[in-house]
């Protein structure tokens, strides 16, 4: 899935570069493609927020009983939690670059500014 979202992000970039494009069209498939990659995103929060709560509950049993075998465990699922979290990682932060892609594709269609939220901090 990474080297999905990966590749269909630089060809729409490929895209946003090009002109006489029938942007309704480009933003309909876009938008399919950026609900398929929400779905993703979704299902890989669940599965890591539940990594993460189990390494929490076995973290705990090993300072309150702990044993050899629920030392591995807590180790294996740590060892599991880590590529889950970059994975996530990887699928939030494409997932927000096409929200801004497609802010692009909806200005270049109507002739207008890209609109974009500013940060205040």
């Amino acid at each position: 899935m990474e080297k999905r979202i990966l590749n269909y992000r630089k060809y729409v970039d490929s895209l946003l570069l090009r002109e006489g494009l029938d942007w309704e069209a480009v933003i309909g498939e876009h938008l399919i493609q950026l609900s398929f990659f929400q779905h993703e995103r979704l299902i890989h929060l669940i599965v890591t927020v539940t990594f993460a709560l189990l390494e929490v509950i076995v973290v705990g049993l090993c300072v309150t009983a702990f044993s050899p075998g629920v030392g591995l465990l807590a180790l294996a699922v740590l060892i599991l939690l880590i590529p889950y979290i970059r994975h996530y990682y990887i699928l939030e932060n494409e997932v927000q670059r096409m929200y801004g892609q497609y802010d692009q594709m909806v200005a270049r269609r109507d002739g207008t500014a890209v609109w974009q939220e500013k940060e205040t901090f």
